[in-house]
């Protein structure tokens, strides 16, 4: 590598680098959030946009900016339309499973959400679960990640936290 291709490159990284803070000012923490599938798509070509920016000497600086501004605009809008249009949402996004209530295990979900039963198990010692009989509700989350709701005094789930998730279907 000549002393022009690493000046080429570091320039390169520091201008994608400060566009990316600029468009994160602009379009918020969102692009950072927990991702969708929707968020890994996005996720992926940014990164793929990235790397030809700063490795591809023949792209041009601005033009990738400009694909980086697209991008996040989409999912910017995207995620609008997904929290304000209960079709978009209904067509785009994952709905929570419920893996676990009252301390049944819904085998059919984890099969489902491919989750084996020892991925169930690990979770709840995270939670701190001591008996299946104290876990509540158990959620697959539209992001991958698994909730565990519970309690030894059996206190109600209000049911907003729970009025979006799939219901159980044997």
């Amino acid at each position: 590598m000549n002393i022009d291709s690493a000046i080429l490159v570091i320039g390169s990284v520091i201008g994608v680098f400060t566009a990316i803070m600029i468009i994160t000012r602009i379009f918020g923490l969102r692009t950072f959030a927990k991702m969708s599938s929707f968020d890994f798509a996005s996720t992926i070509a940014v990164g793929s946009i990235l790397a030809s920016i700063v490795i591809n000497k023949d792209q041009n600086l601005l033009k990738g900016i400009l694909a980086l501004v697209c991008i996040i605009g989409f999912q910017t809008l995207f995620s609008f339309l997904v929290r304000k249009n209960d079709w978009f949402k209904t067509l785009f996004t994952n709905k929570p499973q419920m893996l676990m209530k009252d301390g049944e295990i819904f085998y059919d979900n984890l099969k489902r959400c491919n989750v084996d039963v020892s991925d169930l198990m690990g979770k709840l010692r995270e939670a701190n679960v001591h008996k299946l009989s104290e876990v509540q509700a158990v959620v697959f989350e539209s992001t991958g990640d698994i909730s565990v709701l519970h309690s030894a005094d059996k206190n109600d789930i209000d049911s907003i936290i729970l009025r979006d998730v799939a219901e159980y279907k044997k």
